[in-house]
């Protein structure tokens, strides 16, 4: 079967996954069943995928990142070194709780830092930042920073991930793509 994807050699794909075109999986890295991985990701070194977790196209995900079942990454996210996802609030070693999973979603082009640790059933939102170190308890608004543990929002993030500086308008512009943000009922858009 010809593949239209890189794995390396010490990398371990389980059946019944979908790997995208153009995708790179590099050292030590598990990708476990009935995952789906879109195309043009980049997998780093000891990453494990857990069954069933859905990741999206031009998705970067760095060295040591567990992403474990009920996590959904959508396009253009990356996740930083050692960052973690969890899927039960109550883990016990001796206590089965498959049938607790939480599921958790990181939309459209959202940054999680190195280290940062993701608390299960919550949402991330667009373009949101999540500072490395960070735990994460709750949802997180689109295109929002948030930093510590546990996180709160201290700003704004552009969608080239710059810090935004709203004027008394409630306007702000990305001082690399030149795009402009609204920032209005405390929710930015871009215009």
């Amino acid at each position: 079967m010809e593949t239209h994807f890189f794995a390396h050699e010490t990398a371990v794909i389980d059946s019944s996954c979908e790997v995208g075109e153009e995708t790179k999986i590099w050292h030590f890295s598990h990708i476990m069943t009935n995952c789906i991985i879109g195309k043009r990701c980049s997998i780093g070194q000891n990453v494990v995928i857990s069954p069933e977790v859905r990741i999206g196209d031009r998705v970067k995900i760095q060295n040591n990142v567990s992403v474990y079942t009920g996590v959904i990454c959508e396009d253009d996210v990356f996740l930083g070194p050692s960052a973690v996802f969890t899927n039960v609030i109550n883990p016990r070693s001796a206590i089965v709780r498959k049938n607790e999973y939480k599921p958790t979603l990181v939309q459209k082009g959202a940054t999680i830092g190195a280290n940062a640790t993701i608390v299960c059933g919550i949402t991330i939102g667009k373009y949101a930042f999540v500072g490395a170190g960070a735990v994460v308890t709750k949802n997180i608004a689109d295109y929002a920073l948030v930093l510590g543990n546990p996180a709160r929002q201290t700003g704004w993030m552009s969608e080239y991930g710059h810090k935004l500086k709203f004027n008394t308008e409630g306007m702000a512009i990305c001082p690399e793509s030149k795009d402009s943000y609204r920032l209005e009922n405390g929710k930015v858009s871009k215009i």
